[in-house]
């Protein structure tokens, strides 16, 4: 006890004598001075830099009211996103050479874009993603389209899918244009036996260039999708390898509905008189628009040929008729005529244009996932 109370009248003593109370502070100030200087100095923040919304972020990136319209339309949310995340996206986005009109195309593609995780691991996939596309072109196309691959972290999967098509008879260069054509091919590609025997009844070459658009619409397509579209085509009268035929000539015939099929078919068999077999021959017809293009010229060609017989159109050049440019049509078919002739017609060729299809404003749109 007497050991300790002599300690404090030590302290006590020590505490009122001058020279220890400067050294004191010497101590006190040298220590201060080397913790301010041990931690980073917090760089102060400029008020008016600090973006206070998206409107405001998005608006310096350089998009218009208009970009801006369409991408609240498609995405309300976003307006009370937080506006420091969406900049840092931007920022990603600027530096691959992504501009506004490309931005617009992403998020009517991917509406929750911004509220991705781009950003963790951004450079090491934008690299390996460009060792595969090559050209940062091809690879801007191919995000645009689906902007998927800037979430994408399963390189083995992707790898997987380059060698499954290779092995298949197509090589990079082509799938990688395929890739652009069509952006699901990375994520929705299976094959499986059917698949396989849907390709070889097709019987292209592999040195065909029809061939690559088959494989990949195949991989692509669900089995059953496949099965329906080939079975309605068959309803009009064509027997199953001429299908396949059909499909190797035009790809492309897989990716219509079969609601679209159905009607172009009727009008080519009902009102233009043809065999269902002039499809094979002329694919385009399953593929053109009914009420802007095959309808309307098709009628005028009849409506033509009741006014003067000379100036039908002939079966042989209906290709190239329902091809032609709006203005290069009436300029062959319709302005060719004297005045008060050509009058009628385009006031007819108007009115086919605007009728519409039966209870076509009631029609529900029934969502039944991937289109093909």
């Amino acid at each position: 006890m007497l050991r300790l109370f002599s300690s404090g009248s030590y302290l006590f003593e020590s505490l009122s004598n001058p020279p220890f109370i400067k050294a004191l502070q010497a101590f006190t100030h040298a220590t201060y001075s080397t913790i301010c200087l041990a931690q980073p100095k917090a760089e102060k923040e400029d008020p008016a830099e600090k973006p206070n919304n998206a409107t405001e972020v998005l608006s310096k990136w350089g998009c218009s009211n208009d970009d801006l319209m369409r991408i609240y339309t498609r995405c309300p949310a976003l307006r009370n996103a937080d506006a420091t995340k969406i900049q840092s996206k931007l920022d990603l986005l600027s530096v691959m050479g992504i501009g506004t009109s490309d931005l617009v195309k992403i998020v009517n593609c991917r509406p929750r874009f911004f509220q991705s995780r781009i950003n963790q691991s951004f450079n090491e996939r934008i690299a390996y993603l460009l060792s595969l596309f090559e050209t940062n072109d091809l690879l801007n196309k191919a995000i645009v389209r689906n902007p998927s691959l800037l979430m994408c972290d399963d390189r083995h999967n992707i790898e997987a899918i380059f060698s499954l098509y290779e092995e298949l008879g197509v090589n990079k260069r082509d799938l990688i244009q395929m890739i652009v054509l069509r952006p699901t091919i990375l994520s929705r590609t299976s094959f499986d036996d059917e698949k396989m025997e849907y390709i070889s009844r097709i019987g292209l070459s592999r040195d065909s260039k029809m061939h690559k658009y088959v494989v990949t619409l195949i991989g692509v397509s669900r089995v059953e999708t496949i099965s329906e579209k080939v079975a309605n085509l068959q309803r009009f009268g064509l027997s199953e390898d001429e299908v396949f035929c059909l499909l190797g000539k035009s790809p492309h015939i897989l990716t219509l509905s079969t609601n679209k099929v159905q009607r172009n078919m009727t009008f080519i068999l009902a009102t233009m008189k043809l065999d269902a077999k002039a499809i094979l021959k002329c694919p385009f017809l399953l593929c053109v628009n009914m009420d802007t293009v095959l309808k309307p010229r098709v009628l005028l060609a009849m409506k033509v040929h009741e006014i003067d017989g000379e100036q039908q159109i002939k079966r042989p050049p209906i290709l190239r008729v329902l091809r032609m440019t709006e203005e290069k049509f009436v300029n062959s078919f319709i302005k060719c005529h004297e005045k008060q002739v050509a009058n009628e017609l385009m006031e007819f060729y108007r009115g086919t244009k605007k009728v519409k299809r039966l209870a076509a404003s009631s029609k529900k749109s029934v969502c039944t996932g991937f289109p093909f």
